[in-house]
């Protein structure tokens, strides 16, 4: 009889210890800024190697999970998962099956009008300030093709300001990766490359309808118009044919840049080892 997947591949040791101090935070309801016991301790009490300690505790790390600090009071943290780091893990899970713009339009058009409706009685000044301020990017057409990009990223931080005072944090954590999905990977270049004026003009009517529908407390109607706004959306998009190029998530501002010096020092060792994987420059 085959062995089922669960049972089939055995955890390495640190990667059990990890699960072990992840249960150990729930279970004594540690929080941010607690630290754990000390390595000493955790050697002691799990019968590890300070290298098999170090090495679960570097896997917590990355999952943003914990921070180490050195020196006098250092230790291990916790610390809260940042938005961009749940992102960018979640992110890693779609890289062999990236979603199409189809995909994320599908999804967007059930959450952003749920997220919207989430809203009412929940927007003060500050957030309509933050809302007309980002609108403000995109009220002219553009003067040159980059300013036609950032307007473009803009349209998308609308929504992301609306994001921020989501009260579901599920629901925000979803619609804030469909709309980063469509900032920071290089699924929209190709449009964001060419002038594309219907867009921008059918995105700020739109958004401007919403805002004032959110203004009047019309939830109902800021529904609709946030429906309206992403079928239009996703049909625009569509007819551009954009595709999302294979590439893992990256959350902040690196995304769209050169490869890096690190990239390109292992790209020639490939090509070095075996010229026969280089790719086509």
């Amino acid at each position: 009889m085959s062995q089922s997947p669960r049972h089939a591949a055995r955890r390495a040791r640190p990667e059990v210890i990890g699960e072990a101090i992840k249960e150990y935070i729930a279970r004594h309801g540690l929080g941010p800024g607690d630290r754990l016991p000390q390595e000493s301790h955790l050697v002691e009490a799990l019968d590890a190697s300070k290298g098999t300690i170090r090495e679960a505790l570097r896997g917590l790390a990355a999952q943003g999970l914990i921070q180490t600090r050195t020196g006098p009071g250092g230790g291990a943290f916790i610390c809260e998962v940042s938005d961009d780091r749940a992102m960018e893990l979640l992110g890693n899970y779609f890289f062999f099956r990236p979603p199409t713009i189809h995909d994320i339009y599908e999804v967007r058009k059930q959450l952003q009008p749920a997220m919207v409706a989430s809203l009412e009685g929940v927007l003060d000044d500050d957030a309509f300030r933050r809302l007309e301020a980002v609108m403000a990017y995109y009220t002219h057409p553009p003067a040159s093709l980059e300013e036609e990009r950032t307007q473009r990223i803009k349209e998308l931080e609308f929504h992301l300001v609306l994001v921020d005072y989501c009260p579901n944090p599920l629901l925000a954590l979803m619609c804030r990766f469909m709309i980063r999905l469509l900032m920071s990977l290089t699924t929209c270049q190709r449009i964001y490359e060419q002038p594309y004026p219907e867009l921008r003009q059918r995105g700020y009517d739109f958004q401007r309808r919403l805002l004032d529908a959110l203004r009047d407390g019309d939830t109902d109607q800021a529904r609709h118009i946030m429906t309206e706004h992403m079928q239009a959306a996703q049909a625009l998009m569509e007819a551009r044919e954009a595709t999302l190029d294979k590439a893992f998530f990256r959350a902040d501002d690196t995304a769209g840049e050169a490869p890096s010096r690190e990239y390109l020092a292992l790209r020639d060792l490939s090509d070095a080892i075996d010229p026969s994987t280089a790719p086509s420059r």
